[in-house]
């Protein structure tokens, strides 16, 4: 049983009305327009923080596939932290928007506080478990001595950026919320670019010690560094989001309670899915650091079309969070459909030019013949799944809109895990390696025909239920 909104009265108080000024309202207006323009940018932005990893490879594949696999292995566990970073993200993301839905701003700025608090306690704990761990995490991949020291050296790096990649996640989502996603794009652009820059610098010791696997990390974490700086004077200077407004703050438990409740869902889902992940790269290291390289690689390039569908998905789940604030039904369902449209052609076009150009597209980062090989067939199967991925992003973030984020968190942790058993069964016949690769594409195709369904069924009853008063 849920209610749109407890509170239900639009009052602002005078002295919001200039904060107001920034915040976007999307219960009125045309639907398209407003999910482009508030997706561009998201997208921009996941775009960038996808390019951070693809320069380091990019770099890195100069060494070797033996240094990008030693990176690849440290990256599932950055890929965690951004998977805890959800709890904040997503809690800060349906509280601020269905607050402001509301007309609740002295709500919506509480959120975000409570939200960056939070974040910065859960990414010192996890920061300190990297540093302290790092030999064990990287040994389970069983990897050679020589590739495992440069990944335990990489991951002791990126622990020291801990609180910086919780505490920007947290922050885009919070802008977000109130429709200035470009404030996010131009400031994580401003860190790419640092990072574009110091790569180089930092691996290759051009004017400087060189340091290898090791300059990437750095690159990395002090570019991420410069990227909290600008939020933090952003979010406080002349330009606030919020009348006096405290990054951090002594949490209220209720807020606590909130944030955590719509944010642990998906972030315990992707958690798992960065840990089904390293157990599918420990299977394909049966193959040698190949198979380590082939994935890490492959991922950042299937990445076009899953950050494109994150963008459009991010935007739609603040479209929908104030629409349902709002009580707007009708216009859930409208952005629903124009989303799930856009994102089905673009995740037909991007399958196609998998299948047809793995091998080009896989030979842009790496020039030894067997990886590009490998690579190429990746990318090829993979591509049979890229109109499901995306349907089932879409609809993930029209779940998270609602403030539902368990459904699709219990279908995603279900159906990645079956990946585990698929992959060993897969990988026992003549398909060998290539059964890591049908497994995850496999699991994409189911994901993305049942969860927009399940959201399909969810939306008639919110269509039909009365106006104060949805039971799902």
């Amino acid at each position: 049983m849920l209610r749109f909104c407890e509170e239900g009265i639009y009052n602002v108080n005078a002295k919001e009305g200039a904060v107001l000024n920034r915040i976007k309202d999307f219960t009125t207006g045309p639907i398209v327009s407003q999910l482009v323009r508030l997706a561009l940018p998201i997208m921009g932005t996941s775009f960038i923080q996808m390019t951070y990893t693809m320069v380091d490879i990019a770099w890195l594949g100069r060494l070797g596939s033996a240094a990008v696999a030693a990176a690849g292995a440290a990256s599932f566990f950055v890929w965690l932290g951004n998977a805890l970073a959800l709890n904040t993200k997503i809690g800060a993301e349906v509280g601020v928007s269905q607050s402001i839905g509301a007309g609740l701003i002295d709500k919506a700025r509480t959120f975000a506080s409570t939200s960056l608090t939070v974040a910065l306690a859960l990414a010192l704990v996890y920061g300190v478990f990297l540093f302290t761990a790092a030999p064990l995490l990287i040994g389970f991949f069983g990897l050679n001595p020589s590739i495992t020291l440069n990944g335990v050296n990489f991951l002791r790096i990126i622990a020291f950026g801990a609180p910086f990649i919780f505490l920007n996640a947290t922050f885009t989502s919070v802008y977000n919320a109130t429709g200035q996603s470009k404030i996010p794009f131009v400031i994580n652009l401003t860190g790419l670019l640092f990072n574009m820059v110091l790569d180089p610098l930092l691996i290759f010791g051009i004017g400087l010690p060189k340091m290898g696997v090791a300059g990437a990390a750095l690159a990395t974490t002090l570019s991420q560094g410069v990227v909290t700086a600008l939020f933090i004077y952003e979010i406080t200077g002349p330009r606030k989001l919020f009348n006096h407004f405290r990054i951090l703050v002594i949490p209220q438990w209720h807020f606590v309670k909130l944030i955590l409740k719509r944010g642990f869902p998906a972030s315990l889902q992707n958690s798992l899915f960065a840990f089904f992940s390293m157990n599918l790269a420990r299977i394909a290291a049966e193959w040698g650091h190949i198979g380590v390289t082939c994935l890490s690689i492959g991922s950042q390039i299937e990445a076009v079309s899953w950050n494109t569908a994150l963008g459009f998905s991010t935007a739609l789940s603040a479209f929908v969070g104030q629409n349902y604030g709002a009580q707007k039904v009708h216009r859930i369902k409208r952005a629903y459909f124009s989303t799930v449209g856009v994102l089905g052609v673009w995740g037909m076009l991007v399958g196609v030019l998998f299948v047809v150009f793995g091998d080009i597209i896989f030979s842009l980062f790496l020039s030894e013949p067997l990886a590009i090989e490998q690579g190429a067939i990746y990318l090829r199967i993979l591509g049979f799944s890229q109109l499901f991925m995306v349907l089932e992003i879409a609809s993930a973030g029209a779940f998270t809109g609602i403030g539902r984020t368990l459904p699709p968190s219990i279908q995603s942790i279900t159906l990645t895990g079956a990946r585990i058993p698929l992959a060993m069964a897969l990988t026992a016949t003549s398909l060998q390696l290539s059964g890591v690769w049908w497994s995850i594409t496999l699991s994409s195709i189911c994901k993305g025909i049942l969860l927009p369904l399940l959201f399909l069924y969810v939306l008639r009853r919110m269509m039909y239920a009365p106006r104060n008063n949805v039971s799902i």
